[in-house]
């Protein structure tokens, strides 16, 4: 045993109960901790007694020890040998290796200059290192860049928490991880050079479920999985996306420095902006990101998504430009202009051409130092001020607004059409979306002519087709506000009108009511309301009132149509009637207004409108569902072996 010169184990292992017992105290030299960094000063010390000098090895910049305790962490335990050493005697004990062998210049800028006091520097065989020189790769966009910066600020992929754990998740970062992992394998690179890293459990287990399936190979796991490893690709998803700006144990920067500098050729971080910005440390790794390499939107990634304004309750915040812009900056600022996405760009380009005086006005973005409630009013005056020159321009027929609007510039916008009077629909799909304004329609199509039998589309009618256009130019400017308030005054009337004729139609006998109401409104009222009026005679039985009703519940109910709703049919909530699939929408058979009110009072109430103006899906998550199933089983596993009876010895 004395013969040996060198001993490889373990801290724990070179204990006196060990192999080193048989050993003197004095019998080596030399002591070699690696990744010292990472354990606990108390079991250095075991092999530290063995020696006289010793060398540590690691970096007290990555992982600290893991301590359960609390208490202990804050009293002292969590600082590490290395550390406080280097605090003591700074850097006369400190020698620092500067030259790194495994990551892209631009990943290891951010590192160095936030972490090492910008003394790393990266070995010619790694500094312009890409994923497209690997082997079998093809050149794409996402293996041409060293830095990819997803942001799902604005797109309303908020986190989801699990009810009895601190734990986070965050769906919709998983479907957008899921598609740019597909992205980089359909691009030639192999599941096993990718990484996926996510620092909550909870997302772990999402992300597992999304891709172990599909990419066996694939290893998806926390920061503490990867301490002292190295990928090709790291995906890191950061999880938090939440109105108060909270990034929990995020705040932790020596966790974070070991997840993005894990990466050699290729980083992508998926987070949201608004929310992260709110750390210092994490505002520099965007920053960096932001100047140095590719920023997407979740929305290139995701076209059903629906957008979410965030408040911000403080006033420092810069306006966030993120989430709205697509500009991805090369890695030489000289050599590679400032890009715009490709739909974003078509869009905005066609729209300018057909409006050019408000393509300038309404892309300006609010200045950051405006509190964001004085941003509103002052969007609220531009494109009102749009629409009021529209207004004096005769010669435009319509105003069509840039799709590059975010929801909240169009709200406004429909707001001010319904305040003018004006006709405001909305056009295209996703990226595509545009708001068009335009001047009271001056004749009615076919569709509208078939269905005006009441009295006022036909006030309406005429009113429109007495301003002839030529009318109109000779006029002084029309003032439509006014317009809209007289006739307002004459709906009122007429609903008076109205009224009053339902009361003495109330007093008229059910049988003269039924031969006048058939008379005057033939054209207005459905065949099948009519048989059940007409069962409903006293001189009729109750059979032939069922039959009535379900002959018109088997029947679309709208005016004129035909068509059988037994096997296909949608039931209005508004009017509880049966309409076809041609007809069921509220706006179609007249329940629209109902409709609007009822979309008003959700969104005032819930702060975003779901799809088909429904009700928010509050069925649980199915991920979730299984995350909790999972623990359900493992929780009932343990008591059970708790329960089962312990072997008695048996008496000798």
């Amino acid at each position: 045993v004395t013969a040996i010169s060198e001993y490889l184990s373990v801290s724990a292992g070179a204990c006196d109960d060990g192999p080193l017992k048989f050993l003197p105290a004095e019998h080596f030299d030399w002591v070699v901790i690696d990744e010292c960094a990472q354990a606990l000063e108390g079991s250095c010390w075991i092999a530290l007694l063995r020696a006289r000098k010793c060398i540590l090895a690691g970096d007290y910049k990555q992982l600290p020890p893991t301590i359960k305790s609390q208490k202990a962490a804050s009293k002292g335990l969590s600082l590490s040998l290395m550390e406080r050493l280097i605090q003591m005697y700074g850097d006369s004990v400190v020698r620092m290796l500067t030259v790194q062998y495994r990551m892209n210049s631009a990943i290891m800028e951010w590192a160095s200059k936030e972490m090492y006091q910008g003394r790393l520097t990266a070995h010619s065989s790694v500094e312009r290192h890409l994923l497209k020189d690997l082997p079998g790769v093809t050149c794409a966009e996402e293996t041409n860049t060293p830095l990819l910066l997803i942001d799902t600020a604005g797109c309303g992929l908020s986190e989801m928490e699990a009810t009895d754990e601190q734990s986070k998740g965050n769906q919709g970062e998983v479907d957008i991880v899921e598609l740019h992992i597909k992205a980089l394998t359909e691009a030639g690179i192999k599941a096993k050079d990718i990484a996926v890293i996510a620092p909550y459990n909870l997302q772990v287990d999402l992300l597992r479920q999304k891709l172990s399936t599909r990419h066996p190979e694939l290893e998806i796991k926390s920061v503490d999985g990867f301490q002292g490893r190295e990928k090709e690709a790291v995906v890191l998803s950061l999880v938090r996306s939440n109105r108060k700006g909270d990034v929990g144990f995020l705040a932790e920067d020596r966790r974070i420095n070991v997840a993005v500098t894990r990466a050699r050729r290729h980083i992508a971080v998926v987070c949201d902006t608004q929310t992260v910005q709110n750390h210092a440390f994490l505002k520099s790794l965007i920053d960096h990101m932001t100047e140095f390499g590719e920023v997407r939107t979740a929305f290139e990634y995701m076209q059903d998504i629906v957008p979410q304004n965030y408040t911000r309750e403080h006033k420092d915040t810069k306006a966030n430009t993120l989430g709205s812009s697509s500009t991805s900056t090369k890695q030489s600022v000289k050599e590679a202009p400032n890009k715009v996405k490709k739909g974003q760009k078509k869009s905005t380009s066609s729209s300018n051409k057909e409006n050019p005086a408000c393509s300038e006005k309404c892309t300006k973005p609010s200045a950051s130092t405006l509190s964001e409630e004085q941003q509103n009013k002052n969007r609220y005056a531009e494109i009102r001020q749009l629409v009021e020159n529209f207004l004096k321009d005769l010669t435009q027929s319509e105003l069509q607004f840039p799709s590059s609007f975010n929801s909240h510039d169009r709200l406004l916008v429909h707001q001010i059409a319904e305040q003018l009077g004006l006709v405001h629909e909305s056009r295209g799909e996703g990226k595509d979306r545009c708001i068009t304004v335009s001047r009271p329609r001056e004749s009615a199509t076919a569709d509208e002519l078939s269905q005006a039998a009441e009295e006022e589309e036909k006030t309406l009618e005429e009113e429109a087709i007495s301003l002839s256009p030529s009318k109109l130019q000779s006029q002084s400017p029309l003032d439509l506000k006014s317009l809209h308030l007289e006739r307002m005054k004459r709906e009122q009337q007429k609903r008076e009108e109205n009224a009053q004729q339902k009361k003495q139609q109330s007093s008229i006998p059910p049988a003269q009511n039924l031969s006048s109401k058939k008379s005057k409104d033939k054209k207005r009222t459905k065949a099948g309301a009519c048989d059940i009026a007409a069962a409903a005679a006293p001189d009729h039985d109750f059979d032939t009132l069922i039959k009535a009703v379900m002959k018109a519940d088997s029947v679309c109910s709208f005016v004129k149509c035909k068509a059988s709703v037994l096997t296909l049919g949608q039931l209005c909530l508004f009017c509880n009637r049966q309409y076809c699939l041609s007809h069921h929408i509220p706006e179609v058979h007249g329940c629209g207004d109902k409709a609007k009110s009822h979309a008003r009072m959700r969104i005032s109430k819930e702060g975003v409108l779901y799809a088909g103006s429904g009700k928010k899906d509050k069925s649980v998550d199915l991920n979730k569902k299984a995350y909790l199933q999972r623990r359900l089983d493992s929780k009932l596993k343990d008591m059970a072996s708790q329960r089962k009876p312990k072997n008695k010895e048996k008496d000798s």
